[in-house]
């Protein structure tokens, strides 16, 4: 009921114990606080709070104009209701590594178990989209150590992201990589790769645990969980697909209202308001304190 009583010391804790276990652990990317509740209820091992997501659901593109204040803000509203370990884009940082620093605490504030930060030049754009542009190795480096030394929690998860596979190559992505786990990144992830050699390349590179984006209709190949696995990937991202799904299904019921005049057609599709009430623990408010949560759920269920 209302939020978590797992503590954020304690999913950060639990994360570490999980990457340490060699396993690949599955992070779908939450889309609100209602979505992180269902990607548990599924039995996913963590949520994602992707940057091209929140800047979605603020209308606006992936190009970096998002603040530290939103990023955050959304950041607790879906830590805080979830069991699981939320892991989030903290984009470039915010600003100099002054401002990385107090992008950490803040988001250690805001309850996830870690961040990711890129080496693209700031503003960033998406990391699938050409033309991209990243700092020098001396730049990329400072950002990590300054989010390295100003983390209070030791297990607050800091993950270095590396573009420069999309400007200068695979070979750079790996000296990129192995300069950051230097410099005290936490893991690794190695953004828009070609193929599954290439991940497992990266893989064998560097001895922190790695990260695979599987997003669709960019660079990388859809790769299978059970291929991500056998390479030796630890953790893979689903950023923006139940947001896709959802942004398709209104898409489509949006068409139906214009063809149809009604929505009933697409009843089978929908979420059940029985189901909502489910994921959403309406049972326990109601036995919370009956002399005020005294609704009744059983003429609700079913439609």
């Amino acid at each position: 009921m209302l939020y978590s009583l797992v503590t954020a010391a304690d999913k950060r804790a639990a994360l570490r114990a999980r990457l340490a276990s060699g396993e690949l652990l599955r992070f779908p990317g939450a889309f609100n606080p209602l979505s992180a509740r269902l990607i548990q209820d599924k039995g996913m091992d963590g949520v994602y709070i992707s940057g091209a997501v929140l800047s979605a659901d603020l209308g606006l593109p992936d190009i970096g104009l998002t603040t530290l204040t939103e990023v955050a803000g959304r950041s607790q509203q879906i830590a805080r209701v979830t069991d699981l370990p939320s892991i989030v884009d903290a984009d470039t940082g915010f600003g100099e590594p002054m401002n990385v620093a107090r992008t950490i605490q803040t988001l250690e504030d805001a309850g996830v178990a870690g961040c990711h930060l890129e080496d693209q030049v700031n503003p960033k754009r998406c990391g699938h989209l050409d033309g991209k542009q990243v700092v020098d190795e001396d730049t990329a480096i400072k950002r990590i150590r300054a989010a390295v030394d100003a983390r209070r929690d030791p297990n607050f998860l800091i993950m270095a992201r590396t573009d420069i596979r999309g400007v200068d190559g695979l070979q750079a992505a790996i000296d990129r990589a192995k300069a950051l786990v230097d410099a005290g990144a936490d893991a690794i992830f190695p953004e828009a790769m070609a193929s599954l050699e290439e991940f497992e390349a990266v893989r064998a590179a560097v001895d922190v645990p790695i990260l695979a984006n599987m997003t669709e209709f960019g660079k990388s190949e859809l790769f299978t969980t059970t291929q991500l696995a056998n390479i030796g990937v630890n953790i893979v991202i689903f950023p923006v697909s139940l947001l896709r799904l959802a942004m398709g299904a209104a898409e489509r019921g949006l068409d139906m209202i214009n063809a149809e005049g009604s929505l009933t057609s697409s009843l089978p599709d929908m979420q059940t308001r029985a189901r909502l009430y489910e994921v959403l623990d309406y049972e326990s408010y109601n036995h919370f304190d009956s002399g005020v949560f005294n609704f009744s759920l059983e003429k609700h269920f079913g439609v």
